[in-house]
């Protein structure tokens, strides 16, 4: 290959198990097969469900105070209008969130449904707590029962709708867009063959060039005879001058020109496409993209670590004259962890642990030997750890202090845990520092599910990939409503 990707332009990358190529397709992308209007779709439908929620509000509430008590003679939406400003906008995002949007034309009418019912429940969950916490009025309760069940009705079928009119246009074969393979000839039946039907239902592959056997200005001519709309590239076997120049020719007529990704073997990673400077790069992430949802993660961090901190303030003082008198000494226990990408924080806890506890250490591993597989320590009845700690270990309360590295930004509530750093210099697979790849946290999916009866560090690692593969908010709120009763009942702690 004799050119770079910078030979390529501006033409968009792509590869048949991308974000653009799967079933994941949405409205727009399937009547006009473009990015760009894809995300005008959403948006669009975003609008016309956050519209709805404000219909379905409107109606109950019109009926409420025009009808029942005639008190207005208007929509009557005064004394709503603080849920309003919550419901409406949110709606649309935390549907979003559970994927409402995605796969239009193949979702299940039930798949939907219990998106808009999660939905629901987490939108009442907030409307609930804002009224508690900041003594809202919550005007009529008949409003609030009728408007959300009008609401949510109302979304749910605006979806069957929209799904019953793309089936329609498919079955139809409406809109459907030319589009010229080209290629090395060996490689593009097997990449067409890979394209999922929710591409195939409205591309038409009317064209297959090949760039090794012919001379790539005859690709104008095709394109002519063809009345193309689009060009895909599958640069595999092929040099890059080839590809650039099969670019340009394109262009220069107004097609638009994806380019695979499939020249790169990612198992993990995400393909996408950004600028760096004025470069044109093909960007493969294998941790959560930043995204509105990554950066609530951080904000509710922060927000959930503050009220930990307050509401737990007599567990604090507890733990501290519990050690104080148990075992005199420092109350608190900072220890070199690895943080994102290895990088080293001080982690606070409470001290469980006798004073010379870390000279101890290699002579507890010689004598009691070590529960845990691989680079990590664990003893179940470790001998370093004091009386009254042992107390403090049963209930959680030393890992209290973490929330305070949650509040500096070391760490997140939900995370793969932090290791310390003479650990993971021993780690003996570098596939176990992807587990660095985002921030650690005081809990995750090993902890809520099991806690110290996870005695393989293969296990554990595994674990921790899984949860970073599919992370999302309502994972992370999963693992906390598990983590809760998995300390209230000392499951698995020692």
């Amino acid at each position: 290959m004799t050119c770079g990707l910078g030979c390529l332009g501006h033409s968009s990358l792509l590869t048949p198990h991308s974000s653009l190529l799967t079933p994941h397709s949405s409205l727009l992308t399937l009547l006009f097969g473009s990015r760009k209007k894809e995300e005008f779709s959403l948006q669009a439908l975003q609008l016309l469900d956050a519209f709805l929620v404000w219909a379905g509000f409107a109606i109950a509430s019109a009926v409420r105070w025009n009808v029942i008590d005639q008190q207005y003679s208007g929509l009557g939406l005064n004394p709503i209008a603080w849920l309003l400003f919550i419901v409406v906008p949110f709606t649309p995002l935390t549907l979003e969130l559970f994927g409402f949007y995605k796969n239009t034309l193949n979702l299940k009418a039930s798949a939907a449904l219990w998106k808009v019912i999660q939905t629901a429940a987490v939108l009442g969950a907030v409307v609930g707590g804002c009224v508690l916490a900041f003594k809202l009025d919550p005007s009529s309760r008949l409003v609030l029962v009728f408007g959300g069940f009008f609401a949510l009705n109302f979304v749910f079928w605006r979806f069957v709708w929209v799904r019953n009119v793309l089936r329609r246009r498919v079955k139809k074969g409406a809109d459907r867009e030319r589009a010229i393979l080209v290629g090395a000839l060996e490689d593009l039946a097997e990449f067409e063959a890979e394209l999922p039907s929710s591409v195939t239902d409205y591309l038409e592959i009317c064209a297959h060039f090949d760039l090794n056997g012919r001379e790539v200005s005859e690709l104008a001519d095709v394109i002519v005879e063809a009345s193309a709309q689009r060009v895909i590239v599958s640069p595999r076997h092929v040099l890059f001058d080839k590809v650039g120049e099969a670019v340009s020719i394109s262009e220069v007529q107004g097609l638009e020109v994806w380019v695979a990704a499939n020249f790169v073997s990612a198992q993990i990673s995400r393909p996408a496409f950004d600028t760096l400077g004025d470069k044109p790069m093909l960007v493969l992430r294998s941790t959560p993209e930043l995204s509105w949802a990554l950066l609530a993660k951080s904000l509710l961090d922060r927000c959930f670590a503050l009220a930990v901190i307050v509401a737990s303030s007599p567990l604090w003082l507890l733990a501290a004259v519990g050690i104080m008198l148990s075992n005199p000494g420092p109350v608190f226990f900072r220890q070199r962890r690895a943080g994102k990408y290895g990088k080293e924080f001080k982690m606070w806890k409470f001290r469980t642990m006798c004073l010379d506890a870390e000279e101890k250490l290699a002579k507890v591993k010689e004598q009691m030997g070590n529960q845990m597989t691989g680079p990590v320590f664990k003893l179940e009845d470790d001998p370093r750890v004091f009386p009254f700690a042992r107390f403090l270990r049963k209930w959680s309360i030393d890992e209290l202090p973490q929330f305070i590295n949650v509040l500096m930004g070391d760490m997140s509530v939900v995370g793969p845990r932090p290791l310390p750093v003479y650990e993971v210099k021993e780690f003996e697979q570098s596939a176990h520092r992807r587990r660095l790849s985002v921030k650690p946290g005081i809990t995750c999916t090993w902890q809520a599910g099991g806690r110290n009866t996870i005695t393989s560090f293969d296990d554990w690692v595994k674990m921790d990939l899984e949860y970073i593969d599919n992370w999302s908010l309502w994972l992370d709120l999963k693992i906390i409503c598990k983590t809760i009763p998995a300390v209230l009942f000392s499951k698995g702690a020692s």
